[in-house]
């Protein structure tokens, strides 16, 4: 069934104001029609299953029927924090790791980045990110949505509760460390370098900021791969351990 994310309160037996963007997707693209279902949601847990009363160029209507208290987070909050690269890298990550259960996204500049963002293009940028975000968790079923953010350098990442940890080849711990973070359902930070990799001024300011050097496996990954990888493999590491 089509899933639609709706940025507004949403209860059973009340009627749903569609945009006209929305409308548009689920008659041109989906070829919807009055008296079709959907399920709608809006990132504040589960999910509602609507019939669509009206479709038209200005917007559209929808009746919600019945609310599923449903989940398909993970147990635990992973932060990524990336580094900068080429804009279409950046998409990349925002759409993999949100189908693969990142909770939040802080984009960001260090030594080596190769992307520099003005001020008069930063609204519409982070407007552009988080729409790739609200597809990828329309598409994977998530019932959260993950939000993004810009921070200007990595020095100005605060010192954090979270377990925070940064990829890096030459590191000594494995992604085991992570292992007691997530069996106890805690948050999770992990920083991602740019295709040059983490300069030695870089990884001072993040191991000031309270984080720990990663790596994992053998093989140096590029920075669009290395988020995305380490979600999967922090899921199938919980999971190994939950049924141990």
């Amino acid at each position: 069934m089509i899933r639609l994310y709706v940025n507004q309160p949403l209860a059973v037996n009340m009627h749903c104001e569609l945009t006209a963007d929305a409308a548009r997707y689920l008659r041109q693209v989906m070829r919807q029609q009055a008296g079709n279902s959907l399920l709608l949601f809006n990132g504040q847990g589960g999910e509602y299953e609507a019939e669509i009363l009206a479709l038209h160029r200005h917007g559209g209507t929808c009746m919600i029927r019945r609310h599923d208290d449903v989940s398909r987070e993970l147990p635990y909050a992973v932060h990524i924090i990336q580094t900068a690269s080429r804009s279409e890298k950046i998409e990349q990550v925002l759409q993999k790791a949100t189908e693969l259960g990142a909770s939040t996204f802080c984009i960001t500049t260090s030594e080596r980045s190769q992307l520099r963002l003005p001020e008069n293009k930063l609204s519409s940028r982070l407007a552009r990110w988080q729409k790739i975000i609200i597809e990828a968790a329309e598409q994977s079923g998530r019932t959260m949505v993950p939000t993004v953010t810009w921070l200007a350098h990595l020095r100005q990442l605060d010192h954090d509760n979270a377990c925070s940890c940064y990829l890096h080849p030459m590191a000594k711990a494995g992604i085991s460390t992570l292992s007691g973070q997530l069996m106890q359902g805690g948050n999770v930070r992990l920083a991602i370098g740019p295709e040059g990799g983490w300069s030695a001024q870089d990884r001072e300011l993040l191991e000031q900021r309270g984080f720990q050097g990663i790596r994992f496996g053998a093989r140096i990954m590029r920075t669009e791969t290395a988020a995305p990888a380490l979600l999967a493999a922090m899921q199938a590491l919980h999971d190994t351990q939950q049924h141990q």
